[in-house]
This record gives C-alpha cells, structure tokens and sequence, in this order.
C-alpha cells in the first residue's frame, strides 16, 4: 500500500509560456490545453476545464452548481454571476439552522447557463468540443487523485441516507481510493444532452423535468419554472487601486468585496509591505480582513436587495476602519466569517492575451446530497447562505440570491503589455483572506505566482484566534502573541488554508502556478 502523506517541504517552480491553464486538477488542465492546441482561447480554454472538474472532482462542484468568472479581452473586463436564485415556494422563515443536507437548501443551478452565455459571447470552439473532454472522462474513466479521495470519503457519511447519491458517487457500496479507476456514466449521458441542447434541456426540456420530478417526489421546492426563470447575468466588476495594479472583484452577491475592503483597509494603515512576512504586515491584514468580514456579512446579499455595495468602499469609510486599528488585536465575531467550503478555481490565458478568471462550486462539498436519479446531477446547498434573521437584506425568502462564496479575481497591472492576472483562492472563507495574502505578496513584494501561493498563510477562526501555517520565524509568532492574537500554529500546510491558481501576464507571455496544497497543475504549451 503506497502511503500518499506529503511529509517533507517541496517546491513548484512557475510554468512559463504563451498559452497557459492553471486547475485544481491536472486532467481539467490539460483538457483546457488541448482546446488551445485545437484553436480555441483562453474561455474555451476555461469551459473545458470547467466542465471536466465536474466529473473528475465532483466532491467539490458539480452540474447541479453555480459558477462565476471574469473574462480579460481586448483590454476590457467582463465579469458575469452565475449564481441561482432561491425557488419561488422557499419559506421566509424555518425552525432552527438551515440544513446541510436534503431539499430545503437546495437553490437554482447556475453554472451551465453561465457555460452557455460565456460560450456564446466569447467562445470559438463547438460545443461539442468544448465537453468531449468531460464525456470521455466519465464515459471511459479516470483515476482518482489523493486530495480528491480524502474529500470524496469525507462526504460519504453525510449521505448514506440519499439512495441517488449512493448509486452515483459510491463503487461497490465505498468511495473510490487514491488511484482506483472509475467511470460516471450518467455524469456523460447529461453532458452529452448538455452539450446537443445548447443548455435547454436543463432549464426548459427533459433534464429540468426530472430535476422537478425529483424535487417534488422528495418534498423539495425546486420547480421547472424556477429553473426556467434562471438568467446568468453580465456584470460591471468592482476594482480598487493596489500600487501599480488594480485589482478586480465581482460585486456581491458574493463576498469579493470583502477581499478589496481589506486590502484598500490595509493600504490605508501605511504599513510598508516590501516584506509581507513580518508582524507588522501579518497584523495589519488580520485587523483589516476582520472589519471587510464584518461590513460584508452585514450588507452583502442579492444585488436586487443591496445593490452593488460601492458605498462599503468610500474612502472615508476605509480611512475610519483603519484609524481603529492600533497594535492590539480585536476581537471578531465569528458568525461574521462564512462558514463551509469547497470549489474548484482555474485560470487561463492564450497568447492573444485573452485570460480568464473561473470558479463554480456546488457549496459543501457534494452539495445537498440530493441526486436527480439517473443523471449525475447532485444539486448544490447554496441556501445554507442565507440569513434566519427576518430584518437582514440576506434574508431566506423566495426567489432570492443568497451570499455567495466563491469569488474568481482579477489583476491589471500598469507595467504589463501581456494581459492581467487571473487568480484565485478556493476554501469558502479562506477566500478573500487567500485573496488579501496573495495580492500583497504579487504586487508590493514582487514575488512569483508559485511562492505567492506556497506562502504560509493564516486564516480568521473568531474572537482573537488565527489558525496560522508554518513557515514564519518564531519571531513573527511571539510579535503577533505579544499583540494579542491568540495563535492555533498547524502542524502541517494543508487545504484548510485554501488552494489557488495563478495566471500572471508578464512581458511576452504568462507565468502560471498551482497551489501544492491541492492535487492542480499549472500547463502550457
């Protein structure tokens, strides 16, 4: 029995060349690649290995998901939400938590719209192209990978109870160990009927008739005219000034603005970041990441309730968050941090200098655990996003977007005639921190996207506490206790603190990076 652990230190060095993809998965990776080869761009690129990760990480986003991307062309940044509203019959109010797993939470898939809508706005491949990557992975196998298998298992307990999910994700009644081959028959037969009906069978012919029919037979509220209801939309990003960059989130409803609160809250304290592994740097973000957490889970919601939230980015509103940040650690709430992760996030650009930034997750993992028999289809539990307090605009209601998540980020920067940066951090809450981290490292500490990434990082737990990598001095960790924070130092660097990928455009070219502390690889060509 081969023993998979990772125990010693190990160094990726950045992938260098005109076209690149970055994924979570190494097959999502070079099934985009081979798009290019075959004269696609940097979006065919991106849906390629978009679709492929929904069949071969299905422990972290699905068919049944919502997605969101930022598209880089001809110096122009396009931005679109694919996220899925609440069902027209879902209640105002419930007793207790929001469940994990089961009907209620399950909210209106958005990913294949926004395939379709990317597809049709900037793709130059067939469709048929553009999923035979996908279908011929769950048609024919695959093997599966070390951090893929521990997910997959983690699941396997939350959904004994769901026949559908059984039949689907589990080989002889156990979840698929590193390296077993296993094939997704249903998974192919969906994306085949996908990718012949241009999306229409999901939201309007047979596939959205069995997701009706099996809402209703499990007491769900899901409804075909819920799904006929879905638009993906085309968004105006937000940006913020980042030294020479600018720096590139969605607007809500999901948390992107988080992630350009603190980093404008960061700027604002005047802390020298050349260095980003001192205590001062490392405290300065802590502080700011904990007020972005606590404006964001106080405004953020469905646009059509809050609006873009621009207001959350005034300068005098910045300049009054960083004048409460002194040398002491503050305390926050940690019902402000979002709970639950799991996404996968890739990154593309082609040497025209198109690139694009792509995240699609199904929320916990596998989701809900509810399965429409028959079609690999597991629905996400997005709703477990939504606010129980009545007077909140993230209220649980009906036909609402709920706070999301999953945040794909972009990066312009002046002195680059190639292209942005595309980039991301999966991990639910860890992404806007992942986000802060990173961009201070690329952009004030010049450093490259594989050591940006490799970095330690620290993560938010609630009151003074921060989960905290190793890898910074013993120094560093006696400075930020002398402050206050109260440290959980990890034994190990591990997928608890997220995982990235990076695209960055330099001169002639791009330099990509895959986060080690999950199972992707950046590839080129």
């Amino acid at each position: 029995m081969i023993d998979w652990s990772l125990p010693y230190a190990s160094s990726r060095e950045p992938i260098l060349g005109k076209n690149l993809v970055a994924c979570s998965q190494p097959l999502a990776s070079y099934s985009g690649l081979e798009m290019l080869r075959q004269g696609g761009n940097a979006v065919d690129a991106a849906l390629a290995s978009a679709i492929v990760s929904t069949v071969v990480e299905p422990c972290a986003n699905g068919i049944g998901g919502d997605a969101f991307a930022i598209v880089h062309d001809d110096n122009k940044i396009y931005g679109i939400n694919g996220s899925g509203k609440s069902p027209a019959l879902m209640p105002t109010s419930i007793d207790g938590e929001i469940p994990s797993v089961g009907w209620l939470p399950v909210t209106v898939p958005g990913a294949v719209a926004t395939w379709m809508m990317l597809h049709e706005r900037f793709g130059q491949l067939t469709l048929d192209q553009l999923f035979a990557p996908a279908i011929n992975y769950a048609r024919n196998g695959f093997l599966v990978s070390p951090q893929t298998a521990i997910r997959w298992k983690n699941g396997t307990d939350r959904f004994r109870d769901s026949k559908a999910w059984c039949d689907t994700f589990l080989f002889d009644g156990k979840a698929p160990e590193v390296g077993q081959h296993i094939t997704l028959p249903d998974h192919a037969n969906t994306l085949e009927e996908i990718a012949k009906t241009k999306g229409e069978s999901f939201y309007r012919g047979h596939l959205a008739e069995q997701i009706d029919m099996a809402s209703k037979s499990g007491g769900g509220f899901l409804r075909k005219e819920d799904l006929e209801s879905h638009r993906s939309e085309w968004v105006e990003p937000l940006s913020i000034s980042v030294g020479s960059a600018e720096f590139y989130e969605l607007p809500p409803n999901g948390q992107g603005i988080a992630a350009l609160i603190a980093m404008k809250i960061v700027q604002s304290t005047g802390v020298e970041m050349a260095n980003c592994d001192t205590p001062e740097v490392l405290h300065a973000q802590i502080e700011s990441m904990k007020r972005a957490f606590a404006d964001a889970h106080a405004y953020v919601a469905d646009p059509d309730v809050s609006g873009n939230c621009v207001d959350l980015l005034t300068d005098a509103r910045i300049q009054k968050h960083a004048a409460t940040i002194t040398n002491e650690a503050t305390d926050i709430d940690a019902n402000t941090i979002p709970r639950y992760a799991s996404t996968v996030y890739l990154a593309t650009g082609d040497e025209n200098g198109m690139q694009c930034s792509f995240i699609q997750s199904n929320f916990e993992g596998f989701g809900s655990g509810m399965v429409v028999p028959g079609t690999g289809i597991a629905l996400q539990n997005r709703g477990r996003g939504f606010s129980l307090d009545p007077n909140h605009p993230n209220s649980i209601g009906p036909r609402k977007r709920p706070f999301h998540t999953i945040i794909p980020a972009f990066l312009k920067h002046s002195d680059c005639q190639f292209g942005g940066t595309p980039f991301g951090v999966m991990g639910g809450p860890m992404q806007p921190q992942g986000h802060l981290q990173v961009v201070c490292r690329m952009v004030f500490a010049k450093q490259n996207p594989q050591a940006s990434l490799d970095a330690p990082r620290w993560k938010l737990i609630g009151g003074k506490k921060v989960a905290i990598e190793p890898g910074f001095s013993e120094d560093v960790y006696s400075a930020l206790r002398a402050r206050g924070h109260e440290l959980i130092i990890s034994e190990s660097r591990t997928v608890a603190f997220g995982g990235g990928q990076i695209v960055q455009g330099i001169s002639d070219g791009y330099a990509g990076a895959s986060d080690s502390r999950r199972d992707g690889q950046a590839v080129t060509m």
